[in-house]
């Protein structure tokens, strides 16, 4: 596969990184806006399943657990998909992930419809969650084979960031007037068929996936261990948790608060506002040339997160709740951001797919648990009572990251990162 930073005036063009040198990467938009369509129903997910399941039960409480199976369901198996993609090709993981999506998406949504038993609804969210598309890390792992070695590749972080919640701008706003104004189904089976064509025109585009590693006799090289065992991916593992429990308290306290006040409507609004947020401080962390170290970085913007999020049980009105989400948003961005990046140093090239996965995994672990509680605790305390799960999510986190921070310093350069996971290539460290 050609390299986007070949030539003299290619370098001269990612000395500065920016997103418009970013953009004019050779091979970019060709994945870039399959990309952004198959990622998409992602944001829709759990929403859409936690109105659906609401609306047929009465329970705040059911519907987070029928989320919370398939948000478990798909961090246990997103890192085997990743994997899976760096030794096979994305494409031969994706065409067939989609296929089952969309059909277990179909299968559970017929089932709540139908009044099926609690139990029915945990056997299809099961299927529904394993088989939820990686297209993220993939476009990540795709930008990391276009920009080896170029000092775009934090912007490109930052822009895959901005992409993403983008995409929980337009998500929430989608799933709630789809299941407030058509029906309560539509949401879950928009999701299915958004996961089904966006899949599929990214899977077709096979010029910029990653190449498989072979040996030289051209089969495909196996790997035996896990990126898991690079011990900052497990710390970088832990703090996504807590990420996740911001978007999973959020999802289901907005929800219910918005219900408790008779503007159901009004549940996108917030999250969208919250998400946007997020996309605002995503575009500046993207524009700064940053001199402090990601480490450090990741910390501060941790622990701004936290103390963010620990505002939220307090809001006492649609206005201030608008205010403290936004601001809890643009914490996530930076956080988000320098995780992400650290993997370029902490993870080998053959094994960064499921590095990602393993992030995003946890981001939705995280969520799946967060819906959980926060159901249970706006079914059982007071209206807003969920938004204690964002507060103590993050402050365990940060407690985690805190003790642990020197793991994420990586390796010195020259040495071999992650024992046993890939082909063992040095990489440099910021």
């Amino acid at each position: 596969m050609a390299s986007t930073v070949t030539t003299s005036k290619d370098s001269a063009a990612t000395s500065r990184p920016g997103y418009g040198r970013l953009l004019r990467t050779r091979g970019a938009w060709t994945f870039l806006l399959p990309g952004f369509a198959a990622r998409q129903p992602f944001a829709m997910l759990t929403l859409s399943i936690v109105l659906l399941v609401q609306h047929t039960t009465g329970s705040y409480g059911a519907a987070g657990a029928v989320a919370a199976v398939t948000g478990v369901s798909m961090a246990l198996f997103a890192p085997y998909t990743g994997r899976l993609a760096d030794r096979h090709g994305q494409r031969a993981v994706l065409v067939p992930g989609v296929l089952v999506h969309a059909a277990a998406g179909l299968g559970l949504t017929a089932l709540a419809l139908n009044g099926a038993p609690l139990w029915a609804l945990f056997a299809a969210a099961v299927p529904t969650g394993a088989s939820v598309p990686q297209v993220g890390p993939m476009v990540r792992a795709r930008w990391g084979v276009r920009l080896k070695g170029s000092p775009l590749m934090a912007t490109a972080a930052a822009f895959e960031s901005v992409t993403d919640e983008f995409t929980f701008v337009v998500g929430p706003l989608l799933a709630t007037a789809l299941c407030t104004t058509v029906d309560p189904s539509a949401g879950l089976l928009a999701e299915a068929a958004l996961t089904l064509v966006g899949g599929l025109l990214f899977a077709a585009q096979k010029g910029t996936q990653p190449p498989v590693a072979t040996t030289a006799d051209g089969r495909t090289r196996v790997r035996h261990a896990s990126a898991l065992r690079v011990p900052g991916v497990r710390v970088l593992v832990v703090t996504f948790l807590g990420i996740g429990s911001v978007f999973g308290g959020m999802q289901v306290s907005l929800a219910a608060y918005t219900e408790s006040i008779g503007e159901p409507g009004l549940n996108g609004v917030l999250y969208g506002v919250f998400a946007a947020g997020n996309m605002l401080a995503g575009l500046a962390c993207g524009a700064i040339a940053w001199k402090v170290a990601p480490q450090r970085r990741l910390l501060v913007a941790y622990a701004a997160l936290a103390l963010a999020a620990s505002a939220l049980w307090t809001a006492d009105s649609a206005l201030l709740l608008g205010a403290l989400g936004l601001l809890v948003g643009m914490c996530i961005a930076p956080a988000l951001i320098t995780g992400y990046t650290l993997v370029e140093s902490l993870v080998p090239a053959g094994a960064r797919t499921e590095a990602f996965t393993w992030l995003t995994g946890a981001v939705a672990l995280g969520q799946a648990a967060a819906v959980t509680v926060a159901g249970q605790f706006e079914d059982r305390l007071w209206d807003g009572a969920g938004f204690l799960v964002p507060m103590g999510g993050t402050l365990l986190a940060l407690a985690t990251l805190l003790a642990l921070r020197s793991r994420l310093a990586g390796a010195p350069r020259g040495r071999t990162v992650a024992r046993g996971v890939g082909h063992r290539e040095p990489v440099a460290v910021d």
